[in-house]
């Protein structure tokens, strides 16, 4: 892991002076000690060079120009033939005072500075300070530099990683799009082919409802038991199958037929079926209850048939210890945050019809499942169905464009909770619809 630099500090700059005079470089380290530099000494420009071998991280070298064997222009000259010598400035300590041609030689060899003998401490001082600051600053610079650079090379990476990731997601989204359409199409096949062969199965069934009840009536008075109870079965067997074949045709029914939309009353809904179940809530000593119901826009039929499934199935599953008492209710929600499973908001305003009941209920984490066709959470022989009736109210809720919910305790009643739009679907109405709907 690379570890960030830390900025730099007075404490951490190193000066290289060159002089050939023992004394002169005493003087300078002695002028520069109030701050806590690192002076590195060399008596010669061989011996700067050396030092310069092996040390590249000076701030500055003070460099006297008149010494023996080389003088400090030439060892300029050869400090900056290296390339990683080439960042140091260099300031020419001469006693040749204000000589232009001299010092033009200077500059042209890399001086950035002349300091004239005898050294004026002050002026000495001020100059190393001013090019120490600047090498503090630019090194400031360059660090924030990389960590800009740092920054920008994450931000860059970042930027990649979220494109490459927003195409996974388009690419996954339009791969769920293609595999609903190819969902929804294979739905559509097994529901034709629901219907087809459910259609297909009511002859032969019949004739067996027929040869059965033939076969009963020849051995009607052979007091073989074991021939009745066989007869018997068969004949319970084939009404049940019968059941479920006129089920699953209503099932598919409800997928197929794109039926017409009108205004559908349904307290009058209600009041016709309890009428005809009348001798059914008499035989259980039901008890109902049904306060005002909306009219919505709707297909009378379907009402009719969702409404009768889920009274009936209030019916059948009510509790030995008590008598069934059903309400049906309703009031106007204006709330768009129930949505249903599939995240569709159902609409800004909605009836919401609640048929309760105080029967055996469920478990709720059955609450999905039981409008799953053939579900069933009780086995034949306790209770009579065939599992579609509640499959059956979800698509007609879905025809709607309504949601169905259920809610429930063990033993402590359930409720189906019904939502339908309360204003008209758009693509369903034409003008005369919305008028009549209207009045």
């Amino acid at each position: 892991m690379t570890q960030t630099k830390k900025p730099l500090k007075k404490d951490d700059i190193k000066i290289l002076v060159v002089d050939d005079r023992e004394d002169n470089l005493f003087s300078i380290e002695t002028i520069l000690e109030r701050d806590p530099y690192i002076i590195r000494k060399a008596g010669s420009g061989r011996s700067a060079l050396k030092i310069l071998l092996t040390e590249h991280d000076f701030t500055l070298i003070l460099m006297d120009v008149q010494m023996p064997d080389m003088n400090g222009f030439e060892t300029a000259t050869l400090i900056y033939q290296r390339e990683k010598l080439k960042h140091i400035p260099i300031i020419f300590i001469t006693a040749h005072n204000q000589d232009e041609e001299y010092m033009f030689e200077g500059y042209k060899m890399g001086a950035v500075d002349f300091i004239y003998k005898p050294i004026n401490p002050e002026l000495l001082r001020f100059k190393v300070g001013v090019f120490v600051e600047l090498y503090l600053k630019t090194h400031q610079l360059m660090l924030q530099e990389k960590k800009l650079l740092a920054v920008n090379t994450t931000l860059e990476k970042e930027v990649t990683e979220r494109r490459m990731t927003e195409e996974k997601i388009r690419l996954l989204n339009q791969q769920l799009l293609q595999n609903n359409a190819e969902l929804k199409g294979t739905n559509e096949e097994l529901d034709r082919f629901a219907y087809v062969a459910s259609h297909d199965l009511q002859e032969p069934l019949r004739k067996i409802m027929i040869f059965s009840d033939v076969m009963s009536a020849k051995l009607e008075n052979i007091p073989d038991k074991e021939i009745q109870n066989c007869l018997s079965k068969i004949t319970k067997s084939s009404r049940l199958m019968q059941k479920l074949i006129n089920d699953l045709l209503k099932f598919s029914k409800h997928t197929n037929d794109q039926p017409d939309f009108a205004p559908v009353d349904l307290q009058l809904i209600v009041t016709d079926i309890i009428t005809d179940m009348e001798n059914d809530l008499q035989q259980k000593k039901a008890r109902i209850q049904v306060d005002e119901l909306p009219v919505i826009w709707g297909v009378e039929s379907q009402m009719d048939q969702l409404f009768r499934n889920l009274l009936s199935n209030a019916l059948k599953f009510s509790r030995a210890d008590a008598d069934p008492e059903i309400n049906i209710r309703s009031e106007l929600v204006t709330d768009a945050s129930i949505t249903s499973k599939d995240e569709k908001v159902i609409g800004s305003a909605y009836h919401q019809v609640v048929v309760q009941d105080n029967g055996i209920g469920f478990e709720p984490k059955y609450a999905d499942d039981i409008f799953v066709v053939f579900k069933r959470l009780h086995s034949h022989h306790e209770y009579e169905g065939t599992g579609v009736g509640l499959a059956i109210c979800k698509k007609i809720m879905e025809k709607h464009d309504g949601y169905i919910a259920a809610e429930g305790a063990l033993d402590a009643g359930a409720a189906f909770l019904l939502h339908f739009p309360a204003l008209p679907v758009p693509n369903q109405l034409s003008e005369e619809a919305v008028h009549s709907a209207a009045v």
